[in-house]
């Protein structure tokens, strides 16, 4: 139940001392209310040192971010893998050169137009899905990732992402397309761009045809928001 409190729900309010501060980066059981940061790089001071959960042990670079920290877009994944663990950045593999191309495809840069990151900052195991331990842990500094990087779309590539953020149960399949609201935000799920290299079929109906659909749904959401 504790870890569905600190996974799902809001952070417990706290009153940060100059001591707890520092101590964040040390045990999960310090909570990161909204505000604790003053910007992104403040953040990552913390991420670069984090020892929250079992993962730090067995990273090689802690996995924060890449692309625009002023975009209107904001794309989360589940967790680095062998690539991002060894680059120290989000979806440089194989999925995250499949994203590029999706992105592309309705004229959205990477550099540009999204900032990257994912719900844990540090690569599991096997590239194993996070335990709802781990991602409690790491879930407070997405949260604050969002509140500073102030986007207008957020897309939640798999279950993992979609349940970290929104603490929404439901399959990925059953809800992708699907426009949600958190915190005035509007939320798609998309499939993660692995599980369309798993589904290459273009056929109508198949997983690369949805996300065709999706990411027009994105392109036209996003003109909407800026006019």
């Amino acid at each position: 139940m504790t870890e569905q409190i600190g996974l799902f729900g809001d952070q417990p309010a706290a009153t940060l001392t100059p001591e707890t501060w520092e101590q964040i980066p040390t045990s999960a059981s310090i909570p990161i209310p909204a505000g604790t940061y003053q910007d992104l790089d403040q953040l990552a001071q913390h991420c670069n040192q984090c020892q929250r959960c079992g993962l730090a042990s067995g990273r090689i670079n802690v996995v924060i971010s890449r692309g625009n920290p002023n975009a209107a877009i904001m794309i989360i994944g589940e967790g680095p893998g062998q690539q991002e663990d060894e680059q120290g950045l989000p979806f440089v593999g194989k999925s995250g050169q499949l994203l590029d191309k999706i992105l592309a495809s309705v004229r959205l840069d990477t550099k540009n137009d999204v900032y990257i990151c994912n719900v844990v900052k540090c690569r599991p195991p096997n590239n194993r899905t996070p335990t709802a331990k781990e991602a409690a842990a790491c879930v407070p500094y997405l949260k604050e990732q969002v509140r500073l990087v102030d986007p207008k779309i957020i897309l939640l590539t798999g279950g993992t992402a979609l349940k970290g953020l929104l603490g929404e149960t439901r399959g990925i399949t059953k809800v992708r397309g699907q426009w949600m609201e958190w915190e005035g935000r509007h939320c798609m799920p998309i499939f993660h761009p692995a599980y369309l290299l798993r589904n290459p079929s273009r056929e109508k109906g198949k997983p690369k045809w949805l996300m065709w659909q999706d990411i027009q749904a994105i392109r036209k959401k996003l003109d909407e928001s800026v006019e």
